[in-house]
Order: C-alpha cells, then sequence, then structure tokens
C-alpha cells in the first residue's frame, strides 16, 4: 500500500506544480490589439466615412433623379 500511496502524492504534487507553473506564465501586460484594437477600428471607419462622404460632395456625379411631375409631353405634329 505504501508504493501506492506515495505514487499518489506524488502526482498530486506535480498537478499542484503544473497549476503554479500555468500561473506563471500569465500575460501581465495587455498585447498591441488588445491596448489599441478599437482605437484602430474606429479611426479606420472614421476615414471611410470621410472619404465617401468627400467623394459624393465633391465629384460630379450624375444622380439620376427622377422626371416624373417635371416633364410634360410635347403636342403631336399632324
Amino acid at each position: 500500500m505504501f508504493p501506492l500511496a506515495r505514487r499518489a502524492l506524488g502526482l498530486s504534487a506535480r498537478g499542484i506544480q503544473h497549476t503554479v507553473t500555468r500561473q506563471a506564465h500569465r500575460k501581465l501586460e495587455p498585447d498591441f490589439h488588445e491596448k489599441y484594437g478599437n482605437l484602430i477600428f474606429l479611426s479606420g471607419v472614421a476615414f471611410g466615412i470621410g472619404t465617401w462622404t468627400y467623394a459624393c460632395l465633391q465629384l460630379p456625379l450624375a444622380w439620376n433623379f427622377s422626371p416624373v411631375g417635371r416633364l410634360t409631353p410635347k403636342e403631336w405634329r399632324d
């Protein structure tokens, strides 16, 4: 019975050592994406909205609005 008990204690001590080792390797500070991820995302959204706003307002685009109600038919020539 003694070797079985000794082996059980060795396994539990090894498990505790693994747990302590895993906790010792935790990140102590956030990485780049955790620190700046949202800021970079929001600046990209702002850049995209600004670019499309400029393109829609400054470039000479023909918008092809509907002529319904603004045009009247011409009389037929007989």
